[in-house]
């Protein structure tokens, strides 16, 4: 384990496709507007598009976009890869080991020149880095506090409760979760929030609304920074 000069948080999800990037870079400008310099990683990505200046992933330029510090892409997105694929499964097929010594180089230096960095996952919280990895390990290496990011869908309160129960057998600090509505329409979403703001016993950072087409900063405007805890 490293031992970093900023605050970290690990912005996690019930799935793939729920928001995770779409909050961890409202996150950063939440924080930001606080007066925090934050820096945001993306460790591992897959689905890159091959550019001129190499692989690049969205999400990750998203998170450049949101963060207020001047970082390398290389060191926001160490590992990008392009198959759309598991990351373990894209590594492997790249030839391409997903080395913690490099992610631990990028996050060191991300956070020399940060008050609190964001760290995205990849799919949910047990998506697999290698052959005996996940995502999970990394958050526990590094010692983070996670954010929860719940699409709101069927089947999100048994994805959330086992989310966060596998949060808390890992030993860290679910610092809070955030309600992402990602469907047009879906009837349950308030029952649900209710349910998991009476199970999960961590404070809601926000209710986003269905809004696909709203910036970071839009979107920083619904969230509660403060209950973070990292001023």
């Amino acid at each position: 384990m490293i031992a970093p000069t900023a605050r970290g948080c690990f912005v996690t999800g019930t799935d793939t496709g729920v928001g995770k990037t779409r909050v961890a870079g409202a996150l950063c400008v939440a924080l930001g507007r606080r007066g925090l310099r934050v820096a945001a990683m993306k460790p591992v990505a897959a689905g890159c598009v091959r550019t001129a200046d190499g692989l690049r992933s969205d999400d990750a330029l998203a998170l450049v976009a949101a963060m207020n510090v001047a970082a390398p892409y290389a060191d926001v997105n160490p590992f990008a890869f392009e198959p759309p694929i598991a990351p373990h499964l894209a590594a492997a097929a790249a030839g391409v080991p997903i080395r913690f010594e490099a992610l631990d180089a990028a996050y060191a230096r991300l956070a020399a020149s940060a008050d609190v960095v964001i760290v995205e996952g990849a799919g949910g919280w047990l998506v697999p880095l290698d052959a005996r990895r996940s995502f999970a390990d990394l958050a526990v290496h590094w010692r983070l506090d996670v954010v929860l990011v719940v699409g709101l869908r069927l089947g999100c309160l048994n994805h959330a409760l086992l989310t966060a129960e596998a949060v808390q057998r890992r030993g860290l600090t679910l610092r809070g979760w955030v309600a992402n509505a990602i469907e047009r329409g879906f009837e349950p979403a308030a029952a649900n929030v209710d349910a998991l703001q009476r199970r999960l016993g961590v404070p809601c950072l926000g209710s986003l609304p269905y809004a696909p087409g709203a910036t970071s900063g839009q979107i920083a405007d619904g969230l509660d920074a403060s209950l973070l805890g990292v001023d």
